[in-house]
């Protein structure tokens, strides 16, 4: 029986809004309808444009400023940036009056992040900024501000109102940043042609990570290879697999090619399907053309390849020759899973 809900969470409940989902989908397809007018945005100025082709041709880093909900969003722009070839710095637009101003050097470029375009820090701010000589980058939700006026290129992200029902917490605004800031480190990434081993190169932690420069043949050297020649009888195959671990073991030709596969699944089915097993020969039960995979495959494809064809796993082989087994458990020893 479901314990009943104590005072405090009663209380919640009774002052919860009569319909959260409705409020829960207004907030979403308002803050979805802004994401359509930035895009609309872009094309009624070329600064977009223009902005990416400056930070392309930049020697120096891209410095992200913002105060308040703006400093957040900021951050994850800089991180986003860093992450995808452009090297970018944080600088908190409050902490930038009182020292953290010296971090800006010559060839940088500054973007910075404000709703109104006209918050207190940001006009202590601007002439610091303009006095240095950067480049400088407004996205602000009102292009006509002090900073937008200031600005070299504007980052025009329009918002009609916040999601908020009071219209004063940054939440419509902050999203729209966001997005412009994915934009923009897209753009960027785009044109720089940041491929996908870039992106591992500065990914090499955790899951994603290995997804993208784990490879095969560093889990299956690891493993034992079992093998048995055609002509192997099901004793010896029997005991390849069990004393193997892997639940198969390739079947090998005279010329050491690859003939096929035997699973410990190939067995149980034997059982059923023979009378006198002393005769059979691994040969007469083997499964031809069976699924392989590339030492220099990344682990992640013979992921995709086990779920596919919903086996455990797949035949490694290197130019062409057998050279062992990766399997689903190895995968799952690394979280790839």
């Amino acid at each position: 029986m479901a314990t009943p809900p104590d005072s405090a969470a009663a209380h919640y409940l009774e002052a919860a809004p009569a319909d959260v989902l409705a409020v829960a989908r207004q907030v979403l397809e308002e803050e979805a309808a802004a994401l359509l007018d930035v895009a609309a945005a872009l094309s009624a100025t070329p600064d977009f444009v223009s902005c990416v082709q400056a930070i392309l041709r930049l020697k120096g880093r891209v410095v992200v400023t913002g105060i308040g909900k703006s400093a957040h969003i900021a951050g994850k722009i800089v991180a986003t940036l860093n992450s995808t070839g452009t090297p970018a710095l944080f600088m908190h637009a409050a902490d930038a009056i009182h020292g953290d101003l010296g971090m800006i050097q010559p060839e940088d470029f500054v973007l910075a992040i404000s709703k109104s375009g006209d918050t207190p820090e940001i006009k202590v701010l601007v002439p610091l900024l303009r006095r240095k000589g950067v480049p400088l980058a407004a996205l602000v939700s009102n292009p006509d501000s002090y900073l937008g006026q200031q600005a070299n290129f504007i980052l025009h992200a329009p918002v009609r109102k916040e999601a908020c029902p009071n219209n004063l917490a940054p939440t419509t605004s902050t999203t729209a940043a966001l997005a412009l800031g994915d934009a923009l480190a897209v753009c960027l990434l785009e044109s720089r042609q940041f491929s996908a081993a870039d992106f591992a190169r500065l990914h090499p932690g955790g899951t994603l990570g290995k997804r993208l420069y784990l490879k095969v043949g560093d889990l299956s050297r690891q493993n034992q290879r079992p093998h048995v020649a055609e002509d192997a009888p099901l004793k010896e195959v029997l005991l390849e697999i069990s004393g193997k671990r892997l639940g198969a073991t390739a079947v090998l030709d005279a010329a050491g090619q690859l003939a096929g596969i035997i699973t410990d699944g190939d067995l149980r089915r034997m059982l059923g399907s023979f009378s006198d097993l002393e005769k059979l020969k691994a040969r007469d039960i083997l499964t031809p053309r069976p699924a392989t995979i590339d030492v220099e495959d990344f682990a992640a494809e013979a992921l995709a390849r086990m779920q596919q064809r919903n086996i455990t796993q797949l035949v490694v082989t290197e130019g062409g020759q057998f050279t062992g087994f990766i399997h689903l458990h190895d995968l799952l020893r690394e979280g790839l899973v």
